[in-house]
């Protein structure tokens, strides 16, 4: 089971703070702005008949804010970023024949950053980036690393995504690998993701 950032001991000072369920509107926000719309064309095609998608959402942000998973910036009227991640482990995971085609070049990257930390999610709203909140999230991101044991980071990022990709380039990652987006029905510019890597070491 995975270790909330309380019992890793890492500590949290404002405007830093666990997120909690009543973030889950902002989550939802944040993630999709960071998938460009992907998390919404995910929970659209969850969504039951007449159902909402953006409550999938939000349902599923809530559950990981439960689980002491997400850390959010906020100077007291709400959560304006946010970082999720986790630990990639030493064994690939199997890309059957059955896999998601969607996920499956994603899958196939992640496979090739095996015992790293993976930023699932950096986001900001867009009327608060350019303020160092993704510099400073990602500094908590090397922490965490390394207090799980870890001697590297990770992130896939589209391959138009100019702004995130320097911010990361910034903090020390390097491009890695490329895979071909898999669309289906999403509707997206993007052709290719990219993995990039850090060493902490």
């Amino acid at each position: 089971m995975t270790q909330t950032l309380e019992e890793r001991m890492i500590e949290l000072e404002p405007p830093l703070r666990l997120a909690r369920e009543s973030d889950a509107s902002q989550l939802a926000d944040l993630v999709n702005y960071a998938g460009e719309g992907l998390p919404y064309y995910i929970w659209t095609g969850l969504a039951e008949d007449g159902q909402d998608p953006w409550k999938i959402g939000r349902a599923r942000q809530a559950e990981k804010a439960r689980e002491g998973q997400i850390v959010v910036v906020d100077f007291g009227s709400g959560a304006v970023a946010s970082l999720t991640g986790y630990k990639i482990g030493a064994e690939p995971v199997e890309i059957g024949e059955d896999f998601p085609a969607l996920f499956r070049p994603l899958q196939e990257l992640e496979n090739q950053a095996l015992e790293s930390w993976y930023v699932n999610v950096l986001a900001c709203y867009p009327e608060h980036r350019g303020k160092g909140y993704g510099s400073r999230l990602l500094d908590l991101a090397d922490e965490i690393a390394r207090a799980e044991g870890l001697a590297r980071m990770s992130v896939i990022v589209t391959g138009d995504n100019i702004g995130a990709r320097r911010l990361y380039e910034r903090k020390g990652y390097k491009e890695a690998a490329q895979a071909p987006c898999l669309k289906e029905d999403w509707e997206t510019d993007t052709e290719r993701w990219v993995l990039l890597v850090k060493s902490l070491s």
